[in-house]
């Protein structure tokens, strides 16, 4: 099996919602109106340069199958890293942190210092997994939310 890694176009989403929808945790982060196809294209057209797919060439077909995705962007001070995700029969092969790198030395050509993410509190995986790439759990903060429109979900 080989990975590579290119930059996300809007002609992936498909394949990107089909990723996400591989897995429950990254399922009930998707929202119907920032995770549609619009949403994902206005994303992409604000961070042409952060946002990388992991493809698998494995030889079961003529195109490479999308087996990671990291959605990456910056408002000019601080990154965050908005989606994070690996097909769950592709994890524990480096294809995460593979992803990461790719995303922080975008971000770091950008001319941006910081880089944070949101994980659920309850994903021990991801959260070890953050961890260990030396992302500190910051305790001194609270993440506020408010919805704009009626079609995106509160969140808890």
């Amino acid at each position: 099996m080989s990975i590579t890694t290119r930059l996300v176009t809007i002609e992936d989403y498909d394949g990107i919602l089909a990723l996400w929808n591989s897995t429950e945790q990254s399922k009930r982060a998707l929202n119907p109106v920032d995770d549609s196809r619009e949403g994902i294209e206005r994303y992409l057209k604000r961070n042409p340069t952060t946002c990388f797919l992991a493809l698998s060439k494995d030889g079961t077909g003529d195109e490479p199958q999308i087996v990671g995705v990291i959605l990456t962007g910056h408002d000019g001070r601080r990154a965050i890293i908005h989606h994070m995700c690996v097909h769950p029969s592709y994890r524990r092969q480096g294809i995460a942190q593979l992803l990461v790198e790719k995303a922080e030395e975008a971000i770091k050509k950008e001319g941006i210092n910081k880089i944070f993410g949101l994980v659920f509190k309850d994903n021990d995986g991801a959260n070890s997994f953050w961890e260990k790439l030396g992302y500190t759990l910051r305790t001194n903060l609270n993440y506020r939310n408010k919805s704009l429109n009626p079609d995106v979900p509160q969140g808890q």
